[in-house]
């Protein structure tokens, strides 16, 4: 099958968080990073795209409390019991 050969821009735009996200076929993905090779605006929006994902990204990783983790843990814990032991 010949690759396709996208030319709308607008279709490309409309693909970028699934092809920052790896949603797309490997065809898919050759396909739009040819077309961000050969069109700058589109690749000015990927790249913007990209560093604004990376950027959310790090500063919004919180971290779990240690008490929390242990307090989640416990009951799970309880509950599975519960579900083995319905009688308790």
């Amino acid at each position: 099958m010949a690759m396709e050969k996208i030319t709308d821009c607008n279709e490309v735009v409309s693909k970028l968080y699934e092809f920052l996200d790896g949603e797309l076929t490997e065809e898919r993905k050759i396909v739009i990073r040819s077309h961000l090779d050969e069109c700058s605006p589109c690749l000015e929006a990927f790249e913007f795209e990209a560093e604004l994902r990376a950027m959310v990204s790090s500063k919004s990783r919180e971290v779990c409390p240690d008490y929390l983790k242990d307090k989640i843990a416990s009951l799970i814990s309880n509950d599975e019991r519960k579900l083995q032991n319905p009688s308790e």
